[in-house]
């Protein structure tokens, strides 16, 4: 019989030894970075909007998406337009500061009556500009407040998409926005909520049902029925007509808590 053959392994060139340990290491940071990507790099993602029906079981028109964007780039750039205006930041940092600032404290008092709203509430501001909503929400007892857009106001407003938001999940107690018409992207705007609000935390929006937002807009809600539909982990808890700079309704809706 003939005597069995061991496959032998070639040895490496010494002068390759360097390079392949080299390359090891770079695919194992590679590999690491790309695995504890943080949460402030999120990228908005257009997402699957669910399907809108009417009680008749037909397609709902009250939530019309405004055409005319080529590209995410495109819609970002049309709102920048008017948050980088200087005319309308000078506006929105002087004469309109004191009246915004007391006419939202007055909308966060009344939501802390409700027991909506608590001093040690973590709250959030949704497109907060300048951050009138965030100093309305400091000067009535919530001191954990902050808010997010595209572009940052220090201390009281950070950058930040509300496509994707730059928290962890459960991070809020209370977030507010009345900027719902300017999202390309309800479902993910929703989401969002919905990801960073905690179990039984509260979400508030202003919006416009009885007339049409400005030229930034970048859809139209014509009930509250298509919010209802988004909110998909959260449950409707009240409805209101309020005077909100041109936004006509009060919409309270409550993260329902997980089931044990």
């Amino acid at each position: 019989m003939h005597a069995e053959m061991k496959p032998t392994i070639p040895k490496l060139p010494l002068f390759l030894k360097p390079f392949f340990v080299s390359l090891f290491f770079s695919f194992f940071l590679l590999t690491f970075l790309c695995l504890s990507r943080s949460p402030h790099h999120r990228k908005p993602t257009t997402g699957t909007p669910p399907p809108k029906k009417s009680s008749a079981g037909g397609e709902s028109n009250d939530l019309r998406i405004r055409p005319g964007y080529a590209s995410y780039e495109t819609y970002i750039q049309h709102q920048l337009n008017k948050t980088l205006n200087p005319k309308l930041r000078a506006v929105w940092t002087t004469r309109d500061w004191e009246r915004k600032v007391r006419v939202f404290s007055r909308f966060f008092q009344d939501l802390k009556q409700r027991h909506l709203l608590f001093n040690e509430s973590k709250a959030l501001s949704i497109g907060a500009r300048v951050g009138q909503e965030v100093a309305a929400l400091k000067l009535v007892g919530v001191s954990d407040s902050i808010g997010i857009d595209l572009v940052p106001r220090p201390p009281l407003v950070i950058k930040g998409d509300f496509h994707a938001q730059p928290f962890d999940n459960g991070t809020f107690d209370f977030e507010f926005s009345n900027v719902f018409d300017h999202a390309l992207y309800p479902w993910k705007f929703v989401g969002e909520i919905e990801r960073t609000l905690k179990p039984a935390g509260v979400c508030v929006l202003h919006v416009a049902l009885s007339r049409r937002a400005d030229k930034y807009s970048a859809n139209d809600l014509f009930s509250v029925k298509p919010l209802v539909e988004l909110f998909r982990e959260s449950e409707l808890f009240a409805v209101r007509k309020v005077d909100g700079f041109g936004l006509d309704t009060e919409v309270v809706f409550r993260k329902k808590k997980k089931k044990v």
